[in-house]
């Protein structure tokens, strides 16, 4: 069942039609799903323990589906990722529920994860659980190297005061994703 967006204003209504109608090119794909692992391990380098959970792993198939977009992965001897070009049976698939660009934008915005849908084996759900929990892009370190201490950590908290003033803005114009904040809130 197609979920309904909740924004009504009509150019947010195109973009979501554009982006639906939008076929990329094959090598276009390609090259986005290995700048995607070559981030993911960027992000994994930087925290040891993420590496060495990943290395148990070895061999084990991943295939995250968004949409019509599939990415195959598979963990590496050195605790890393890279592209599985196996097309036998997963051994974790993980499907983003939500297929709008725009409602995973929201929540994410809003504190949130996107809703997902986890198939296959527990072990292997579990590290990838514990590292979508822990993981973080320092990013404030990797500018750090091109700009400069002092101006990346500026920098970096200019992007967190846009990054709240939009979630505000979000959480002001826009309802709440179906499902988000059906708890109670406690009283002040």
């Amino acid at each position: 069942m197609k979920q309904a967006s909740p924004i009504s204003f009509p150019p947010f209504d195109f973009l979501q039609s554009l982006a639906a109608s939008v076929q990329l090119p094959d090598w276009l794909v390609a090259e986005l799903q290995n700048r995607v692992v070559l981030f993911a391990n960027h992000v994994l380098m930087q925290e040891p323990q993420a590496q060495e959970r990943l290395k148990h792993q070895c061999g084990k198939a991943m295939l995250v589906r968004w949409g019509s977009f599939d990415l195959r992965l598979a963990a590496t001897p050195a605790g890393l990722l890279e592209r599985s070009p196996v097309a036998a049976e997963p051994d974790l698939t993980i499907t983003l529920v939500q297929t709008s660009p725009l409602l995973i934008a929201q929540s994410v915005l809003s504190g949130q994860k996107p809703e997902v849908s986890i198939q296959g084996d527990v072990q292997l759900a579990a590290e990838v659980a514990w590292l979508a929990d822990n993981l973080r892009w320092d990013m404030e370190e990797d500018l750090s190297r091109f700009l400069g201490d002092a101006a990346a950590h500026t920098l970096v908290g200019q992007a967190r005061s846009l990054a709240e003033a939009v979630r505000g803005f979000v959480a002001r114009v826009m309802p709440a994703a179906p499902g988000a904040g059906d708890a109670p809130k406690a009283a002040p």
